[in-house]
């Protein structure tokens, strides 16, 4: 019996320790978003500077053209926090009339974190 109860602990014990262990992969999706590019979108600009700098929008609305939504979505591996930001680009025509950008603390917040799994510092 006692033999029983210490295999099956044994037993449990290593089913704990080998799930823990499981590798999860860092999942990245959609246009990874340089700040510095990011800044550098300014009124005035035509769609194809702003392709040239952030890439082809993640969405173009069909029916409003004049609206290119840019998304990045970065999660590490074990890590529960999830780093997403979102820059929209309006035009006016062929021209950028505004953009809306993550605040620039947030934005380096998000940068310093990248670099770091960059670096292989995080998984």
């Amino acid at each position: 019996m006692i033999k029983h109860v210490v295999r099956s602990a044994l037993a449990a014990g290593l089913l704990v320790v080998t799930t823990a262990c499981v590798y999860r992969i860092n999942i990245q999706q959609g246009n990874y978003l340089d700040q510095a590019a990011v800044d550098q979108v300014k009124p005035g600009m035509t769609r194809s500077q702003v392709r040239y700098l952030l890439g082809t929008p993640l969405t173009a609305d069909v029916f409003d053209r004049s609206r290119w939504d840019y998304i990045y979505y970065f999660k590490v591996g074990h890590d529960r926090r999830i780093d997403e930001r979102r820059v929209t680009v309006f035009f006016d025509g062929n021209k950028v009339a505004s953009i809306m950008k993550p605040s620039d603390a947030v934005a380096a917040a998000q940068e310093r974190r990248l670099a770091k799994v960059k670096n292989g510092r995080i998984y």
